[in-house]
């Protein structure tokens, strides 16, 4: 009779023998190496997509835009950098040549300042960006501004004043340059939304935070940002009809939503009365670097991804929730908003 434990180490030898068998090693090996030539394969798409790229940025000045110009400058992109400051945009370009290459090619870029509110400016700006190379391969709109303020407090103006600068003058621009775009039968359309363009958190800044996000008990108490999540709504959902009516001319559209990033939108946000806030959030100071969400806006960009979440596991599990448990979503976030509105006034 086999005892026990021989009959164990007799499996465990035959187990051995299968994995390092003739048969299933070169499989194994086969396969990463099937995964290592497709990713060598994307990469190199990536590289020859970008270089020599006509790609336009607005809110070039600072933050995740300023960022962003680095890294599809550094990629070989021909660049057009927008703003409402001069001066800003000038500097920008100052840096951008002052570290050019020998080993990589690079292009001096252009720049167009233009303010998004003013639909008027914004077709003059889209006449002026053509005229720099021509015509426009990819556009990133991805200037935008922050609210505070609860809905009750809110006037109107300062309504109309988000939803301007965050959705009308984005979908503005991008009008002004699709019809290039339908002509050559090829261009891209980048959207810089946020986590918020997906869900609204009551009494949070304009990005989702990630920490407790689904806890209401450990909320900080901060601003209601109704507004502005309602400019990313809209924004979401105009630039996914958009991809779908664009699929037949071969356009790109691309939506990226980001969650906190370590920039100044919270310290330039308005208020309900349309002052400037001035003061950078918690959360905000804690978010990711915008170098860092640059990188991936440049490979999702790259990559030709059409949806795209830059948040932690937190947030992303909230938009899941949201879809698929739509009423403990909703008792989650009213507890919150009752636990806050608590702190609040007392």
């Amino acid at each position: 009779m086999v005892s026990q434990a021989t009959r164990k180490s007799l499996l465990k030898r035959r187990a051995m023998d299968l994995i390092t068998s003739t048969a299933i090693l070169p499989l194994l090996f086969g396969c990463l190496g099937i995964f290592g030539l497709f990713r060598l394969l994307q990469w190199i798409r990536m590289k020859a997509y970008l270089r020599n790229a006509v790609v336009v940025v607005t809110g070039a000045t600072s933050g995740l835009g300023r960022e962003c110009a680095k890294a599809f400058y550094a990629a070989g992109a021909k660049l057009v950098l927008c703003g409402r400051n001069v001066e800003g945009l000038e500097e920008l370009v100052r840096e951008l040549t002052a570290f050019r290459s020998p080993q990589k090619q690079t292009h001096k870029p252009y720049t167009v300042t233009f303010d998004l509110t003013d639909p008027r400016a914004v077709m003059a700006a889209g006449a002026e960006i053509l005229q720099c190379f021509g015509y426009v391969d990819i556009l990133i709109n991805n200037a935008g501004i922050s609210y505070r303020g609860a809905i009750m407090d809110t006037t109107v103006d300062v309504d109309k004043k988000v939803m301007e600068t965050n959705y009308f003058g984005p979908v503005a621009l991008t009008k002004a340059l699709l019809p290039s775009m339908i002509k050559r039968r090829r261009g891209h359309i980048v959207t810089i939304s946020s986590v918020q363009g997906k869900i609204s958190i009551p009494f949070r800044s304009a990005y989702l935070g990630q920490p407790h996000l689904l806890s209401p008990l450990k909320a900080q108490t901060q601003p209601c940002q109704e507004e502005d999540a309602a400019s990313k709504h809209a924004t979401q959902a105009f630039f996914d009809c958009l991809r779908a009516e664009m699929e037949q001319d071969e356009i790109k559209v691309t939506v990226i939503s980001p969650g906190y990033i370590r920039t100044n939108l919270s310290v330039n946000a308005v208020t309900s009365d349309g002052s400037r806030y001035g003061a950078m959030d918690r959360n905000t100071a804690q978010g990711r670097s915008p170098a860092e969400v640059a990188q991936d806006v440049l490979a999702a960009v790259g990559k030709k991804k059409k949806d795209v979440i830059l948040a932690d596991w937190v947030p992303s599990l909230a938009i899941y929730l949201r879809n698929l448990a739509p009423g403990l979503f909703f008792s989650i976030m009213a507890s919150r908003a009752r636990k806050e509105q608590k702190s609040k006034n007392s």
